[in-house]
Parts: C-alpha cells; structure tokens; sequence
C-alpha cells in the first residue's frame, strides 16, 4: 500500500495512472459506440430493436451467477474510479506544472503544444458536464422523465434527437470536443509510455486523429440519423400515431 501511496504522490505515478485510466476510458468508449451501432441494426424480432435487446443483456450479464444488474453495476463502478483518479491526476499535474513556472512570459510561444494540448483542461470539463447531463438523460431518465421508459434505449434516442433538435445539435457538438480531448489524450500516452520515437511520430500521430474521427463520425452518426429523420419511429410511437389518427 505504502508504495502505491508513493506512486501516486510522484509526478512520474500521476502521469502512469493519466495513462492507465486513459486507455480503460478509451476501450469503454469504443465498446459504448459499439453497443450505440446497433441502433442501426434490424429488429431481431417484429417490434423489438436490437439496440433494447442488447440493453437487457448488459443487465443480465453474468446471471444467475451473479445477481440482476450486478455486472453492469460492477464495470460503472470500476469506470467510475477510473474517471476519478484521471481527473484528479490530471488537475494536480497542471498544478505542479503552473507552479513549476509561477511567473508568465510576457510572450507565450506555443511550439509543439497543440490547440488540443492547451484546451486539455477545458474540453476535459465540458465532457465531464457533459456526461453527468448524458447520465441524466438516458440513464436516470430525470431529464424528460415523463417520456422516458427503462430499456426502450431506441424509443428514447428517437424522442430524444428526432423531436428536439437541440439536443441532437448539442450531442454532435459535445462529439466534436470529445475527438479534440481523445486526439490529445492518445498523443500523450503515447509520450507518456515512451513510445514516441521522431521516426514513428507521424505515425502515432495518424493513429490518434483517427480513433479520435472515428469516435467522432461514429457517436455523431446515431443523433444525425435520427435527427434527419432517416430512423423508424419506434413500435410504441407508432402505435400511438395510429391511435391519435384514427387508424
């Protein structure tokens, strides 16, 4: 215990759990806008999208084993930690960095840093708001709570992106500083673990700017397609039309 304390207060031990946390956070995204794809996919069944079935099934992974729900709740919270000990790393680090230079040059000369490397802090903030109000829609169902139903998943993206704009304009938006903080994040622990090498930079580079587009293309596609109407109206919603028109 007493050496992951030491770890942790050094600034080299700081640095590795950035890098750790980073890449956990990263495969969680890429298995999330997977999960978000199957929007996309046919109904496995007449009026059952396979979005909602796999919904049911990340709650019903590792039964009767493990109790309803226990394994989805196990990975929240070990992404949870995660997201904690990145943030709070991060934030000490800047510290340590501002005062390792307390007096500001009178001309700020930015050679390598990158406009993502200057904005880490801020586009790190916005996501983090970003995901409590993510969690709180479509988690929690508070926000729109009227309309929303637990697991119809599909029911409530097509309410959610088709019927009010902003929120699909504000869920590309957020994509769009997600795939600026990724492209950073992915150069540093590339720096952070030493691989960054003159003659595999470009490289290594490349690769951060596509993770970081393919996140954005990806997560931004299921509010677009919704938004612009190209997505069924859902089982229920469809009933409900019928209804109101008489049919």
């Amino acid at each position: 215990m007493s050496r992951l304390l030491s770890l942790y207060r050094s600034t080299l031990g700081k640095k590795a759990i950035v890098a750790v946390t980073g890449v956990a956070m990263l495969v969680f995204l890429v298995l999330h806008v997977i999960g978000n794809l199957k929007a996309f996919l046919p109904d496995p069944q007449l009026g059952v999208p396979d979005i909602d079935v796999y919904s049911r099934y990340l709650r019903s992974m590792g039964t009767p084993l493990l109790p309803h729900g226990a394994a989805l709740w196990a990975i929240r919270i070990v992404m949870l930690v995660a997201l904690a000990l990145h943030v709070v790393c991060v934030v000490k680090l800047a510290r340590i960095n501002h005062a390792a230079r307390p007096i500001r040059y009178h001309r700020r000369r930015f050679v390598e840093a990158t406009t993502a490397a200057r904005s880490m802090l801020v586009t790190g903030a916005i996501l983090l708001a970003f995901l409590g109000f993510h969690l709180l829609q479509f988690t929690t169902g508070t926000i729109d709570s009227e309309r929303f139903v637990e697991g119809a998943v599909y029911a409530n993206l097509y309410r959610a992106f088709h019927e009010v704009s902003i929120f699909a304009i504000g869920y590309v938006l957020a994509m769009g500083i997600l795939a600026t903080h990724v492209y950073h994040g992915a150069w540093s622990l590339f720096q952070s673990l030493g691989y960054d090498r003159p003659d595999r930079n470009p490289g290594l580079r490349a690769f951060a700017l596509l993770l970081a587009l393919g996140l954005f293309v990806t997560f931004s596609s299921v509010p677009v397609a919704f938004f612009s109407g190209k997505m069924p109206v859902p089982p229920d919603s469809k009933r409900v039309a019928a209804v109101k028109g008489g049919g």
